[in-house]
């Protein structure tokens, strides 16, 4: 398995190199956010560590850039900062994963098995649909470029569905998603369909008759 490891510290770097050198891994280095956006970009990863505070572009900014060039290789990020605000952060952006220093090297390698187990697959911040967008993370939407105001119901009703884009999705399942199942009438998903409908356009959903409800597709 191949790794990147973006890190300015150059004896942490060292060890983490000759650590997972010694598990097996195959590493690369990059010592700048620059150079390592770029290597992550032309060559194939199975995982990225990548560290929060790097000299040319910081590693939130790296992970942004990587998404929005359409590479999904699992991040796994590291940081000397660990607030509740600065894990969500990371993980807002797109990183898969994140540690903070000082920390194990047996749960950095831990954690690194965990990510390449995973299909690099899209995970976009922000989905989008057409010409409509939502970005769970600052919980807006946008059509056509102009926002929409949902309520906290509406937009996670519309979020399921974008995750979802291109397939059925059924009432059940919409209840037990995005109501928890919490004992709701079936009645509601379509209630809240309606809503959706009035404020983005009627076609924004559609109804497949005796299957359930469709965005996108």
């Amino acid at each position: 398995m191949r790794v990147l490891v973006v890190d300015d510290e150059r004896t942490l770097v060292r060890a983490i190199e000759r650590g997972l050198a010694a598990e097996g891994f195959a590493v690369d280095v990059a010592l700048d956010g620059e150079t390592g956006l770029d290597l992550a970009t032309d060559r194939d990863y199975d995982a990225i560590v990548l560290d929060v505070m790097l000299p040319r572009r910081n590693g939130y900014d790296v992970v942004t850039a990587l998404r929005e060039r359409g590479v999904w290789t699992p991040v796994l990020m590291l940081s000397a900062k660990d607030g509740e605000h600065d894990v969500a952060d990371g993980l807002d952006v797109g990183a898969d994963d994140y540690l903070t220093k000082p920390f194990a090297f047996v749960v950095l390698v831990a954690r690194l098995r965990a990510l390449v187990r995973r299909p690099a697959e899209p995970r976009p911040a922000v989905l989008a649909v057409g010409d409509l967008l939502l970005d769970p993370a600052a919980r807006t939407v946008a059509l056509a470029g102009t926002p929409v105001d949902l309520t906290v119901r509406e937009l996670a009703l519309l979020e399921y569905l974008m995750r979802h884009a291109g397939r059925v999705v059924g009432k059940v399942e919409l209840r037990d998603h995005v109501w928890d199942g919490t004992g709701e009438d079936l009645n509601v998903v379509e209630v809240y369909v309606g809503y959706l409908r009035r404020k983005l356009g009627r076609t924004a959903v559609t109804t497949v008759r005796g299957a359930g409800y469709r965005v996108g597709g």
